[in-house]
């Protein structure tokens, strides 16, 4: 059985979901803001925080994952 793209997304936790599409808002923010035609400042200060906010909310996903990993794995730890 071949699990469709609309399937696997509707097996992620609600949090999981905002995240991914967040990521996916401000990265292609980015990648629009990037050929916008601005000016060389403006256009790196624009990219530059879109990107903040891209990795900012990738490597806050991944301490998430991490902290649910930790907090199943201790209930196996104590028996």
């Amino acid at each position: 059985m071949r699990s469709t793209l609309a399937q696997t997304i509707t097996r992620l936790d609600l949090d999981t979901r905002i995240q991914y599409g967040l990521m996916l808002l401000f990265g292609g923010l980015c990648l629009l803001a990037a050929a916008a035609p601005l000016g060389p400042l403006t256009k790196a200060v624009v990219v530059s925080a879109l990107f903040g906010f891209t990795g900012g909310l990738w490597v806050s996903h991944l301490v998430q994952i991490i902290q649910r990993a930790a907090e199943t794995a201790q209930p196996e730890a104590e028996q």
